[in-house]
């Protein structure tokens, strides 16, 4: 099959397109010196509301755990996770959102909700509800 006909340059091209494009408008509302790293991290641990290893973390966004020490750094630096170490393995970590992690987590929900509802407004809301499922599954296949 020729490569330049196939499906597979413009899907992926659409993509990661498509996932700079989401990186970049969000970046722009998130709070001062908020990232989207750190908006990302403060969101799995509020809907998860246990301690998570960073090895947990990390395993979760696909990254290493020296990728997401970086994230947690800044995070505990500001206030917004609390890190401890695991009582019964020394050498682990076990990190929890902070109340202030929770506040600046809906800060921050609450600058990206317009730019997420105005795209809804403009596709519409049963167009993207379709594409919903089909983005869940290529993303499940990639894994």
């Amino acid at each position: 099959m020729n490569l330049e006909k196939s499906l597979a340059v413009p899907l992926f091209g659409e993509i990661l397109a498509l996932d700079q494009l989401v990186r970049n408008r969000l970046t722009q509302v998130l709070p001062k010196g908020m990232e989207l790293s750190h908006f990302s991290v403060l969101n799995q641990l509020s809907h998860t509301k246990i301690e998570r290893t960073p090895a947990q973390i990390a395993k979760s966004f696909r990254v290493t755990r020296g990728a997401i020490t970086n994230t947690l750094n800044k995070l505990e630096l500001s206030g917004f996770i609390h890190i401890r170490p695991d009582w019964e393995g020394a050498r682990r970590k076990m990190v929890s959102i902070s109340p202030t992690g929770i506040i600046a987590r809906n800060n921050a929900l609450k600058a990206v909700t317009p730019v997420i509802n105005e795209l809804i407004e403009e596709m519409g809301e049963e167009r993207l509800k379709a594409i919903v499922p089909i983005l869940r599954e290529l993303r499940q296949k990639l894994e």
